[in-house]
């Protein structure tokens, strides 16, 4: 679900990890719900986010979000606010979530974040990606092919 033309025109990306598509192989996407603090609200709208190391897996039976960094609220009195690293339950169905447990248990697929966004109705979300982890040899493939394609442009243009 990449989100281009009309569509990203009614979302507003918060943060985004460029990173994971170098790294892994994203095999599906899912959008999911966050539950938030009423401060990590307020940091987030205040386009300050990082999802670049974090990572979503199971525990107790319930889907989390691990080492997201949303900075403390500068407005809001200390004892009000939020820990910055703290771990954030995401809203799933239940067979989404069983689906996604059981693929990450057999197949060896990491769930990565790939974009925390508003929606159009002002609600955080969270697009993860069922992920394969890359090897080097594939990255280096990765950029050739992505070389190439820019070097095709580029020679088409001249010629037409």
């Amino acid at each position: 679900m990449a989100m281009t033309g009309d569509k990203a025109a009614r979302y507003r990306i918060v943060a985004d990890n460029r990173r994971a598509r170098h790294d892994y192989f994203i095999e599906d996407t899912l959008e999911v719900g966050i539950m938030l603090l009423g401060t990590e609200v307020k940091a987030l709208r205040a386009g300050r986010a990082s999802i670049g190391e974090s990572f979503a897996g199971p525990k107790t039976g319930e889907l989390y979000l691990f080492n997201a960094h949303i900075p403390e609220y500068g407005q809001a009195a200390n004892q009000m606010n939020h820990e910055p690293r703290r771990m954030r339950k995401l809203l799933v169905h239940k067979r989404e979530l069983a689906k996604l447990l059981g693929q990450v248990k057999r197949e060896g697929v990491t769930l990565v974040p790939l974009q925390m966004y508003f929606n159009e109705r002002g609600i955080a979300k969270l697009q993860l990606g069922l992920a394969k982890g890359k090897k080097l040899v594939d990255k280096r493939e990765t950029s050739k092919k992505r070389d190439w394609e820019r070097d095709k442009a580029r020679l088409l243009r001249a010629k037409g």
